[in-house]
């Protein structure tokens, strides 16, 4: 947040001061200090408003508004860990269908209750919940 003040990038500023406005509210909500895994929660829960936003104001036809929420979106992503490639995705996929022993679409939800403390901060989980239902489909 300093180095964005001292270099009066505004918008930079700004997308930090929502971020950690968004962490302190959380902490107050909670009652607690938040440790690494509610924080990346909270990060991913922004950057989900951030696409929904987008997706909305590219609907109506406003590229101001998108623009600045892409922008956001990349401020944030920033401060989760480094993302897992796709092959490291589909692996670790696999491996939790074979350790849940999931048959089919219905044992879905198994499969993304044993992924999502593995894949959670490093993966869109969108994308990970729309890969297991490929898999357990097909």
């Amino acid at each position: 947040m300093k180095a964005a003040m001292r270099a009066k990038d505004a918008a930079r500023l700004s997308a930090i001061r929502l971020l950690l406005a968004g962490i302190k509210q959380r902490e107050v909500d909670e009652r607690k200090e938040l440790g690494d895994a509610e924080v990346t929660a909270v990060i991913e829960k922004m950057m989900k408003q951030r696409r929904e936003s987008i997706a909305q104001y590219e609907k109506a036809a406003r590229q101001d508004l998108a623009e600045v929420e892409k922008f956001e979106l990349g401020v944030l992503s920033a401060y989760l860990p480094q993302q897992m490639s796709d092959a490291d995705i589909e692996q670790e996929v696999q491996k939790a269908i074979a350790e849940s022993g999931a048959s089919g679409v219905k044992d879905m939800g198994k499969v993304m209750a044993a992924l999502k403390p593995k894949l959670a901060g490093r993966a869109d989980m969108a994308k990970v919940s729309a890969l297991v239902k490929t898999k357990l489909s097909g």
